[in-house]
């Protein structure tokens, strides 16, 4: 069992930045390929990103690339997600998932995860 626990959200100004970040307890925390997805109000959970158990390989939305990044912290059990140049759009709750893998670099950029965080709310105004 991994439990996962997101915060870092909030309010912003479009253009704006936030980092979330995902703490994860339970289980060794290198042996997950971890992902970021969001929700909007209204709208099916979408892929944002995903990063592999080593770091080493991450892929992105078309939506984000460019202005989100990825990264992890093995030995803090924690996955970050740096969000730049923020748009009203990206307004969702935003959760971490991990999933068990026996690959290093595999990365992870579907809904087939085997946990999930609660959700932190990440909201931009215009």
């Amino acid at each position: 069992q991994v439990h996962l626990v997101e915060s870092g959200g909030g309010l912003v100004q479009a253009g704006g930045s936030l980092r979330l970040s995902c703490a994860a307890s339970g289980r060794p925390f290198s042996n997950y390929a971890m992902g970021w997805f969001r929700q909007a109000h209204g709208s099916e959970r979408e892929f944002v990103t995903a990063i592999s158990r080593s770091g080493g390989s991450t892929d992105y939305a078309d939506s984000v690339k460019g202005r989100f990044t990825i990264s992890r912290d093995n030995a803090k059990s924690t996955v970050y997600l740096q969000m730049n140049s923020l748009k009203p759009e990206d307004t969702a709750v935003y959760y971490c998932a991990a999933k068990r893998t026996a690959l290093v670099h595999e990365i992870v950029p579907n809904n087939a995860y085997d946990y999930w965080g609660q959700g932190t709310q990440v909201t931009v105004s215009s």
